[in-house]
């Protein structure tokens, strides 16, 4: 497992980067996504490139209340069926399942969200994920 980055809705992305930057880090990149109406931007400190925070900003949004703007963990992983099979083994609900083979969220017992990607190419989609239904907000 190797930790990606954290993630933060930020309602406007040149000021948060502003600060992003007065500590230190600097972009690594950035990503527009004119259909879901959204940009990622990622930061990371000089020499700790993997390390990084990436800044979500929603368009259409009109101010973040009750911590809504804290997004989650994001973790690679070498085969995200069996670890999401141990952790519904171990009585975790598994929040978006891997139906791509790809992407699966899950959440502490505190409701933080963690993101978990498969590494490399995404694996064939397979049961009983594939027709697994989404079990809440992730």
């Amino acid at each position: 497992m190797k930790y990606l980055h954290t993630m933060i809705r930020v309602s406007n992305p040149d000021e948060t980067i502003a600060f992003f930057n007065l500590l230190g880090l600097t972009e690594q990149g950035r990503m527009d996504n004119e259909k879901g109406r959204f940009t990622l931007i990622f930061l990371a400190a000089p020499g700790d490139e993997s390390a990084q925070v990436e800044l979500t900003h929603n368009w259409d949004e009109s101010g973040y209340t009750g911590g809504r703007n804290f997004g989650h963990l994001a973790y690679r992983v070498e085969n995200i069926y069996e670890l999401c099979q141990k952790l519904m083994d171990n009585g975790i609900t598994i929040n978006r399942p891997p139906r791509d083979g790809h992407m699966a969220f899950v959440r502490t017992p505190d409701g933080i969200s963690i993101e978990l990607l498969q590494a490399g190419e995404s694996l064939a989609p397979a049961e009983p994920w594939a027709s697994m239904p989404n079990t809440g907000t992730w």
